[in-house]
């Protein structure tokens, strides 16, 4: 890259302008990407960037504003990200995010309603975005969908970091779950499901809860045997509050038996764990820095966050942006999957479907799914809208 030095430099000085006379790394990195750095050279010029940054933040705004105005030119003008407001605690490495699609489809318009503003921070501040495939429910998986998912992610996205598998993770999971019951915040259930459900419903804990520590490793041992408990026989449960106001606080499920054959693993696992642990744990050890994602998992965050604060972690910031209900378009990945099987519709292409893959045949551009996030901003608020109408404003970002 040439004139590394220079470009920086420059970068770095509207950057400061830009944030009271600090510039930060993350966003200067970001902007050299443009220029033409490239991802495994940021180690080689980490050092010579960073010592320019240093020497931009100790001159005052005017120094600033006078030595900006000889390099302006070496800057090349980026659209402004409208409607995306500055990130609380943004490190100086940049930010850290995630999207987790489910397998059991592809990826639909509602995905990236959600999403979407998870890559325009990366672009923004730098960092990584992981995409995570959530494929820890065997007889959910949809083979085919795990090179369409990242097909689309590329497209739609454009600066995934890294793709991972949830089911490649089991054993960092089970390794969680065993210091979880080592710290008695967590218990193996034997209850009948409808025997539990009443104990939730009257507030009172169940006997399985006394347990001591060692009878729950014995416990979660049995549960990992193959010669153990057999299916819906036992659960890890998170230890809450059976007196929680919210019932689905209390003594939520972390883990269960499921013999189902998985289209990655075959049946080398038995026990798999639920979102809320899976999600907690790999925000743990990814080091998410911020969250966003839509209202209804406003529950999920609750319950990932008491992981969080077993192991004395700090969770990351986090947003809900609000949800676009559609009053004519099926958004489940479920339904479209069982309604290409009956023949309802062609494929995941199919003109109707409001699948990546459907819109992408149809003509819409990435950028206009950019302006669309940029035009929602980080907004809360729940929305009604029809199909007609959402994909006439998404034509007009289109062209």
């Amino acid at each position: 890259m040439k004139d590394l030095e220079k470009k920086t430099l420059a970068y770095a000085l509207k950057n400061a302008l830009a944030h009271n006379g600090k510039a930060m790394q993350g966003p200067v990195i970001s902007s050299l990407f443009n220029e033409g750095l490239k991802k495994d050279e940021v180690g080689k010029y980490a050092k010579k960037i960073s010592e320019i940054i240093i020497e931009v933040n100790k001159l005052s705004s005017k120094e600033q504003e006078k030595e900006f105005n000889k390099l302006e030119d070496e800057v090349s003008e980026r659209p402004e990200r409208e409607g995306l407001p500055e990130l609380p605690d943004v490190p100086k490495t940049g930010v850290v995010m995630r999207f987790r699609p489910s397998p059991s489809g592809l990826i639909h318009i509602g995905n990236i309603i959600s999403n979407m503003v998870n890559s325009l921070y990366i672009e923004k501040y730098g960092g990584k975005f992981y995409v995570i495939i959530d494929d820890t429910n065997p007889e959910a998986v949809l083979p085919e969908a795990y090179k369409k998912i990242k097909e689309d992610c590329d497209w739609i996205f454009g600066n995934v970091h890294e793709y991972l598998n949830a089911s490649d993770r089991i054993e960092l999971y089970y390794d969680y779950i065993k210091k979880l019951i080592e710290k008695d915040s967590a218990y193996v259930c034997t209850c009948p499901a409808e025997k539990f459900k009443e104990f939730t419903e009257d507030k009172k804990n169940c006997p399985c809860r006394k347990l001591s520590i060692k009878e729950n490793i014995g416990r979660w041992e049995k549960m990992l045997d193959k010669n153990g408990f057999g299916e819906e026989q036992a659960v890890v449960r998170f230890k809450s509050n059976m007196k929680d106001k919210n019932p689905a606080m209390r003594d939520f499920p972390l883990a269960r038996i499921n013999l189902h054959k998985h289209p990655l693993q075959g049946n080398k696992y038995r026990v798999w764990p639920l979102m809320n642990l899976a999600v907690a744990v790999d925000d743990m050890e990814l080091k998410m820095t911020h969250i966003i994602r839509g209202k209804d998992h406003m529950d999920n965050a609750k319950r990932q966050k008491m992981i969080f604060d077993v192991f004395r972690k700090k969770s990351p910031w986090t947003f809900f942006i609000g949800r676009m209900k559609f009053t004519d378009l099926i958004l489940s990945k479920r339904k479209i999957t069982a309604a290409i099987k009956s023949g309802e519709f062609s494929g995941y292409e199919d003109e109707r479907l409001p699948t990546m893959a459907s819109l992408r045949k149809r003509g819409y551009k990435r950028e206009a799914f950019v302006k669309f996030a940029e035009h929602q901003g980080l907004n809360d608020v729940d929305k009604v809208i029809s199909g007609e109408e959402f994909f006439k404003l998404l034509g007009n970002f289109n062209k």
